[in-house]
């Protein structure tokens, strides 16, 4: 498995293309057959390596197929390869938030796939619904509290985050962070626009601080006393237990009464690039993410859900019990996201 510059890999990948270098006999051209399984795969990715780079090691060891990865912002990678277009190295695309893969997606960056082992695995709402994309594990994004400042009984609901016996006591991530767009996204694919935008300029109304630059501040925030309640995805609250299992932090799952549309979750996820050089290797790649041994340590390193529901979760955050999901197609979260941001703007949400 290796991590090459990605101008190398293109530089690779023109040669391969050009017809400046022929082979000096045509004994070399013959050795390999022309339908020889490939031996490497190359994935773009936006998530750390120190959370993919065990899943790569892993696919090597088992299948002997080395893994070259490119790592950066999802937007830069989706626009390598927009500009590599066919002669593009990638093979996959992983990334996080369903409005990035809705967005590669949209751009013609990913191919449609079909795979019954994909279908089987991953519940269609946390795919894309022309199989362009696969969620590979689950964030949930939820309300944390400080179960003494704010016990359970006082909660209920995202949008009752607005109401004003909350005035003061509110801490959230800025406005553009992906996931409480996605967040906002899908609330107004099921509140509508007028319910939503009252929901958030409520909770700008109710803002202990200004909004801050990522969840693990709110976590901070809460623990520190600085507001009661917040919104984050449950991973950074499990990363934090972790290192410090006293923390006067606990999860609460919105939505649940009978009726409501429950939890907010988002995915990372994978697709096949348009033109990728081995799709159906690629495809045997993002299936095998799915099935239970990847997925137990695509989830578990950074204590996400898994996407296929068939695999248990970490065991930190079992103890946190069941909750209902919202059960709307992700994609949405891409689909309405430019309407969220403005939404957002109008509600003074910074």
């Amino acid at each position: 498995m290796r991590h090459l510059p990605l101008s190398a890999a293109i530089a690779i990948t023109l040669a391969a293309c050009s017809g400046t270098d022929a082979p000096a006999d045509n004994a070399a051209t013959d050795a390999a057959p022309a339908a020889a399984a490939p031996t490497e795969l190359v994935v773009y990715t936006s998530r750390n390596e120190q959370l993919v780079k065990p899943l790569f090691d892993r696919y090597t060891e088992e299948t002997g197929v080395e893994i070259t990865y490119m790592t950066d912002k999802a937007p830069p990678l989706m626009e390598r390869l927009k500009a590599e277009g066919t002669r593009s190295p990638a093979d996959v695309f992983i990334t996080v938030d369903a409005g990035n893969l809705w967005q590669a997606a949209n751009l013609g960056l990913l191919q449609p796939v079909e795979s019954a082992t994909l279908e089987q695995n991953i519940p269609e709402n946390l795919r894309d619904p022309e199989n362009r994309w696969f969620g590979l594990s689950v964030r949930a994004r939820t309300i944390i509290h400080n179960p003494e400042r704010a016990p359970a009984s006082e909660l209920s609901s995202y949008e009752d985050l607005a109401d004003p016996k909350w005035k003061g006591r509110l801490c959230l991530r800025t406005s553009s962070a992906v996931y409480n767009q996605s967040l906002v996204a899908t609330m107004m694919a099921s509140l509508g626009e007028q319910e939503t935008e009252r929901a958030v300029k409520g909770w700008v109304d109710n803002l202990a601080a200004a909004p801050m630059s990522n969840d693990n501040a709110v976590i901070e925030a809460i623990a520190a006393g600085r507001c009661d309640v917040g919104i984050t995805n449950t991973y950074y609250l499990g990363r934090a237990l972790r290192e410090n299992p006293g923390l006067p932090v606990t999860v609460f799952w919105p939505n649940q009464a009978e009726g409501e549309r429950g939890v907010h979750v988002n995915v990372s996820g994978a697709g096949v690039t348009r033109h990728a050089p081995n799709p159906e290797a690629a495809r045997e790649f993002i299936e095998w993410l799915s099935g239970g041994e990847a997925q137990r340590l695509f989830a578990g390193e950074n204590l996400e859900y898994p996407a296929n529901p068939q695999v248990p979760t970490a065991e930190l955050i079992s103890e946190w019990g069941q909750y209902r999901q919202d059960l709307i197609n992700v994609s949405q979260a891409g689909e309405m996201q430019a309407e969220a941001v403005k939404l957002m703007d109008r509600a003074g949400y910074r």
